[in-house]
């Protein structure tokens, strides 16, 4: 590492320890004595979505996140249980272990576990991700969903 105040790259780790899904080192310099902070990350492969016009953008959890609170909005869903979701997905994205995805694969696994969550965000998204224009729609959808 090269330190943040003197740019030498000669450090020591004085400490080291497991914070989430990183590692948090404390690390001191051995020109200067100052010592700072680093964080390690798994790299995680990165997945592309294919749209449903067939356009490709990379996967994003804001995105994710975002569009599981519009569903949830105004409902009795904590940002924690929102985040615990957004997680699980993105999570069962990775376990496919594929370049690219269709937007139709994450927004079933979004209808998962929203169907677990609130009846009533599930019913919200189903109706953007499905793209319902009338009311037989919604009657179509529950009775081929049981």
């Amino acid at each position: 590492m090269i330190c943040p105040v003197c740019k030498a790259d000669n450090d020591k780790v004085i400490d080291t320890r497991a914070s989430g899904d990183s590692v948090r080192r404390r690390r001191e310099c051995i020109d200067c004595s100052n010592r700072f902070t680093t964080y390690e990350y798994v790299e995680k492969v990165s997945i592309t979505v294919v749209k449903r016009d067939g356009r490709r953008e990379p996967f994003r959890r804001e995105k994710l996140v975002s569009g599981i609170r519009k569903a949830c909005a105004k409902r009795p869903v904590s940002y924690e249980k929102i985040d615990e979701m957004a997680v699980l997905v993105e999570n069962e994205l990775f376990h496919l272990k594929q370049a690219e995805v269709s937007y139709s694969v994450v927004g079933d696994l979004v209808m998962k576990e929203l169907s677990k969550t609130d009846p009533v965000a599930y019913v919200r998204f189903a109706s953007v991700y499905k793209e319902f224009r009338e009311v037989k729609d919604f009657t179509i959808f529950v009775h081929t969903d049981d």
